[in-house]
């Protein structure tokens, strides 16, 4: 059977195709076609026509890809900059009428849970009480539990994207000032959460997304095409001196840099300051980085438990698309 997932994301719209037989999603092809939603959405996070018509365009160039590899209806989803655009309803109608494509829209939470799947899959029950990050455009997911399921997991407002945008967008390369306002907005946000994982004591922490791929780079990991078996960390310390080397470049010259890639050179310093952030206010020294992530973990949940989930998802309330940290909530098991 091959089955394939079709993400949304702030920079791309990015096709996984996989063979399942034998229980796993093993890749057979992967494709990614960049719309830079992110830097097209207007001031409130309205998408708009222009955007709209990118986004559509990849969708169905994406699903005729996958169709045309043996595929089923591919699972079709996007994340926090369709989540939180206060047209999301507008945005999902209209893709649908244009690409015959229903486009889920994951609850933060629910992306943590599906992720946290995929990450206790990929390293095993070894791993014991296992705490999972995943640093988006829009969101911080992080999830932690002792089984298949979490027993919390939490989506923050502390995407890599979003920060830039809020935070770093006057100076290039940023002032000192606005570095230290950043990390104490995202040390604000952290803190709750940071004490429940500290007081869970997980025994593996692991990191997920690209962002965290290419700081793991950053750091002295091997390249991506040595492929996913090849061990990668992210280190505190490490992090905290790329920190220092992100911060005092231009983000055109950060591109420059190992591992970090064009389109996400200029949020690549604000994702860096949330990683770094929530290690040290957790007290983890190092991040075991984890190739399989919320699109894996769509795959695996199909595999186990059939499709009847999936065809329940409705978008979440409007006013959800934030989760404060004062209130931790359980998420849902899948």
């Amino acid at each position: 059977m091959r089955m394939s997932v079709v993400d949304v994301g702030s920079h791309t719209v990015r096709l996984a195709v996989a063979d399942t037989e034998v229980g796993a999603p093993l890749p057979v092809h992967t494709a990614k076609r960049r719309v830079r939603l992110a830097q097209l959405v207007e001031k409130d996070g309205r998408i708009g026509a222009d955007a709209l018509e990118k986004v559509a365009g990849a969708v169905s160039a994406a699903r005729r890809d996958a169709l045309g590899r043996g595929s089923a209806e591919p699972f079709a989803f996007a994340t926090a900059i369709v989540r939180d655009a206060p047209n999301r309803a507008q945005v999902l109608d209209a893709v649908r009428q244009r690409t015959g494509v229903r486009l889920r829209v994951l609850s933060g939470e629910l992306e943590a849970g599906l992720t946290f799947l995929a990450a206790r899959r990929w390293l095993g029950w070894r791993t014991g009480p296992l705490l999972v990050l995943d640093i988006g455009g829009g969101s911080l997911e992080v999830a932690f539990g002792r089984g298949r399921v979490p027993d919390f997991a939490v989506s923050l407002p502390l995407g890599a994207g979003r920060l830039t945008r809020g935070h770093l967008r006057g100076e290039d390369p940023p002032a000192p000032y606005a570095v230290r306002e950043l990390r104490r907005a995202v040390r604000h946000e952290l803190r709750d959460v940071a004490a429940r994982v500290r007081w869970e004591a997980p025994r593996t922490a692991a990191a997920t997304s690209r962002t965290f791929s290419q700081l793991a780079r950053l750091c002295g990991a091997a390249p991506g095409r040595q492929g996913p078996f090849e061990p990668r960390e992210v280190p505190r310390a490490g992090l905290r001196r790329a920190i220092d080397r992100l911060a005092e470049l231009p983000a055109g010259e950060r591109a420059r840099l190992p591992g970090i890639s064009a389109p996400r050179a200029g949020q690549s310093l604000a994702g860096a300051l949330v990683g770094h952030t929530a290690m040290k206010l957790m007290g983890i020294d190092r991040l075991t980085v984890c190739p399989w992530a919320v699109r894996e973990g769509i795959l695996l949940r199909h595999l186990e438990e059939g499709s009847a989930w999936w065809e329940e998802i409705s978008p979440p309330p409007q006013e959800s698309a934030e989760v404060p940290t004062r209130q931790l909530r359980l998420a849902t098991p899948p």
